[in-house]
């Protein structure tokens, strides 16, 4: 497939994935009282943070491999099937413990834990098809399931719990996975199967995953803890404000996750550490433009989409859209760094991510939830001035002769 078709394939996938999964909130809070949409949003948290903890440990290491030879379409199988049986467990675990507890949440976390199967392993063959450059399959697939996740939830009637919700939007997943399934074993049936080199010492998911538990993950359980010590309904308003900000942050974790196999085309690094730059311009005025035409909105057309958390998601606006300009940057110069060097972006990703709960939690004491919104904001613009001074700096020190990148894998597992 040629360089551009490839691109657009990309681009209208993460479209596709991105529009399914604001529409996922956006139901979910058209049927939902302001309680039960606090509830699914704080379950559609933890699984928000297990796809992202998947992704990094199996779906990362793979898209920065180079050649579609055997093994690295053998690789490709292996992650598959790695996380479809690492998530079964993971399920089981999950609906066996909250089995154990009573109330709306746990009922629906048990209901998580039977369909994350479902919907993670589906999120893996994504990951495969964009590192077999064949986006326009991963296409077909996402929109087979935005299909019927409208259709799943469409059926729903106003006031259905937080836990039917939940197991009607992941099977509504089962249709694609085993389209994409079928699409991907004609392309990788017969190459090597590989389990243990994914578990051993050394294997780059493993670094990848830290990361994104100091990073992203450490953020949002954070928004669980204070809202359970403190305010419980500030997930919903916090959860509320990022829904509508859906798109953008499918594009961020395309951008970090989807764009080395896209970038890895361009041979020179400068030029690529310059489409990056231009990458992140061009998100961040797309973060702005888009705050824009929501703070606009009229208030008859914000119930339409959240329903009763509208007006507490409308006042956060300002503070999210301005937060979500500053991640596309930061977002673009992770993605930099991956490209110079994957070892310099953990220290990154440690050092302000704790800032920003640390400025999230003093904003809170501060300002109630929008004192919280802004001290995220505050958090995701020091994360961005870091990331881009660490590639400035890369940059210098390959300038002057040093060696500052290596292929993070080998040609075999």
């Amino acid at each position: 497939m040629r360089a551009r078709t490839a691109i657009l394939c990309s681009v209208a996938d993460q479209g596709v994935a991105a529009l399914t999964n604001i529409l996922v909130l956006v139901a979910a809070a058209r049927l939902s009282t302001v309680a039960d949409f606090a509830r699914f949003s704080a379950v559609y948290l933890v699984f928000t943070v297990l796809l992202g903890v998947s992704g990094a440990y199996t779906g990362q290491p793979l898209v920065l491999r180079r050649g579609g030879g055997a093994d690295t379409r053998g690789a490709c199988r292996s992650a598959v099937v790695f996380t479809l049986g690492a998530s079964a467990a993971l399920g089981a675990l999950l609906a066996g413990v909250c089995l154990l507890v009573q109330g709306g949440t746990a009922r629906a976390l048990l209901m998580l834990g039977l369909v994350l199967p479902v919907v993670l392993g589906q999120d893996a063959v994504r990951y495969a098809f964009s590192t077999l450059h064949r986006p326009h399959l991963a296409l077909v697939a996402d929109l087979v399931r935005l299909v019927c996740v409208l259709g799943a939830l469409s059926a729903q009637e106003y006031g259905a719990a937080p836990a039917r919700l939940i197991v009607v939007w992941g099977l509504s997943a089962l249709p694609a996975l085993l389209l994409s399934a079928a699409l991907l074993h004609r392309s990788t049936a017969g190459t090597p199967l590989r389990i243990r080199p994914m578990l051993g010492r050394g294997h780059l998911g493993q670094r990848f995953a830290v990361e994104f538990g100091v990073g992203n993950a450490t953020g949002q359980l954070s928004v669980l803890g204070l809202g359970a010590a403190a305010d419980p309904l500030l997930v919903g308003a916090l959860r509320g404000a990022t829904t509508v900000f859906g798109p953008l942050n499918v594009l961020f974790t395309s951008a970090t996750s989807f764009g080395p196999p896209l970038l890895g085309r361009i041979g020179d690094e400068r030029r690529r550490v310059r489409a990056t730059a231009g990458l992140a311009a061009v998100l961040a005025a797309t973060a702005a433009l888009w705050a824009t035409a929501l703070a606009l909105l009229p208030e008859r057309a914000g119930r339409e989409l959240l329903g009763d958390t509208w007006p507490t998601a409308a006042a956060l606006l300002p503070a999210t859209g301005s937060q979500y300009a500053a991640m596309a940057v930061g977002t673009c110069g992770l993605l930099a760094l991956r490209m110079l060097d994957p070892r310099t972006t953990l220290s990154i990703q440690v050092v302000f991510s704790l800032t920003a709960v640390a400025f999230m939690a003093g904003g809170y004491a501060l300002g109630g939830v929008l004192g919280a919104a802004w001290g995220l904001c505050l958090g995701s613009l020091c994360k961005a001035v870091a990331t881009w001074t660490r590639v400035a700096g890369l940059r210098r020190r390959g300038r002057a002769g040093e060696t500052v990148s290596a292929d993070v894998l080998p040609s075999a597992p």
